[in-house]
């Protein structure tokens, strides 16, 4: 991610204040980084994916458009709610085709597909978004440092800064929500 500026940090009080037109000046400062989240999802995704990555930007910024009332108390928060945004709409995609597709074998699931960067099906994304909430309710802290690794792709010393975490904190947690996700995604 591009280092984020104090301009960020002032436009998400200003919006969080009720300021709607603090977003139409957000959105320029983060789209770059918007565009690398999608382009690095999606570079996951099966080939000939139906959502391209101009379409997963436009889909944030409609529901970033529509949230009248947001409470930002940093940037950390923000860019948390980014990964979350963006999970949820390819989540969503996921489900819509999936229905769309109704049938057929499922295979059964290995943490590997996850975080390579191969290919990844629908069914699969669902299976990862469902044991994911399931992680949330456990501990929050390990799905949040799941969704900033897989989801926006930030690196693990990226992560640390970020949450304001040591290193070997991180390491402990991403080691520990893997481990507890591989075995949830081997009962499916």
């Amino acid at each position: 991610m591009a280092p984020l500026t104090n301009d960020v940090t002032t436009l998400l009080d200003r919006w969080s204040d009720g300021d709607q037109q603090a977003l139409d000046e957000l959105l320029p400062l983060v789209l770059d980084d918007v565009r690398g989240l999608a382009r690095q999802y999606l570079a996951r995704e099966r080939p000939g994916h139906t959502l391209q990555p101009t379409a997963l930007v436009n889909e944030v910024y409609l529901r970033l458009e529509k949230r009248r009332t947001v409470t930002w108390k940093n940037r950390q928060q923000f860019f948390g709610f980014l990964a979350q945004l963006i999970r949820r709409i390819l989540v969503d995609h996921a489900r819509t085709q999936h229905r769309a597709k109704r049938g057929g074998r499922e295979r059964p699931l290995s943490l590997d597909d996850f975080f390579s960067l191969g290919e990844i099906r629908h069914p699969e994304l669902v299976a990862l978004d469902d044991a994911l909430a399931d992680l949330q309710r456990l501990d929050p802290r390990q799905s949040r440092i799941v969704e900033l690794r897989y989801f926006v792709g930030l690196t693990l010393e990226q992560i640390a800064e970020l949450l304001g975490l040591s290193l070997s904190t991180v390491n402990r947690e991403w080691s520990t929500a893997r481990l507890w996700l591989l075995r949830e995604l081997s009962r499916v």
